[in-house]
């Protein structure tokens, strides 16, 4: 057994450990870790496969974005374990059959390919790089399928944007153009009252009379 092939085999059992306890860890902070040494073991299967640009985003985007925030959120948010897990069974089945036809359609994908493995490259492939090739891939065979995925992603950030400035009656903001505008005399106003000893004096007279 050749040493890549070993580290194949060690990185799809570290893989599938670890999206394993994604799935089954009860602490939502170590569901997350366990995502990112998916994503790190993932991107190292990508490196034995001559696949450095999608391990470097994989990497970088991921793990150096998406993860970040999905930590930060599951650690700012007070999240009841004991509520998220009732209802569990009433919608195991159906999760069940949609794991099953995920499981089988992915088996018939790559049992189709070991069967007739396509073994022919073009040589052209050996020479611009895998970023170049992936680049003419995705805008000459799957242009459209592009396109349409940036017109949802667009639409997407769009959207978030809208909810995000969506103005609630119950929300406080600030403005800080008034805040610049205003002036001395709208800050504070002088208010003219009578000394605080006479009228004290006047009350200490009113109670002794």
């Amino acid at each position: 057994m050749e040493f890549t092939t070993a580290l194949f085999y060690v990185f799809s059992a570290i893989l599938i450990l670890a999206a394993t306890q994604v799935i089954t860890a009860r602490n939502p902070v170590h569901a997350a870790l366990f995502l990112v040494l998916s994503f790190f073991t993932a991107a190292g299967i990508w490196l034995l496969l001559k696949a450095e640009f999608l391990a470097i985003v994989l990497v970088l985007v991921y793990v150096g974005a998406v993860m970040v925030l999905f930590l930060f959120v599951v650690m700012m948010l007070d999240i009841n374990m004991d509520k998220l897990r009732q209802g569990f069974w009433s919608h195991f089945p159906l999760a069940a059959t949609v794991g099953v036809v995920i499981v089988l359609e992915m088996s018939a994908v790559l049992w189709r390919g070991f069967l007739r493995p396509d073994n022919h490259v073009p040589a052209a492939a050996d020479t611009i790089g895998n970023t170049k090739a992936l680049g003419i891939a995705i805008f000459t065979h799957y242009q459209f399928a592009f396109e349409v995925a940036a017109a949802i992603l667009l639409l997407a950030i769009v959207a978030a944007v809208a909810l995000t400035l969506r103005r609630r009656k119950d929300s406080k903001y600030f403005d800080p153009a008034k805040a610049v505008k205003v002036k001395r005399n709208d800050r504070i106003r002088m208010v003219s009252m009578k000394a605080e000893s006479a009228r004290a004096a006047a009350t200490t007279d009113k109670q002794e009379g």
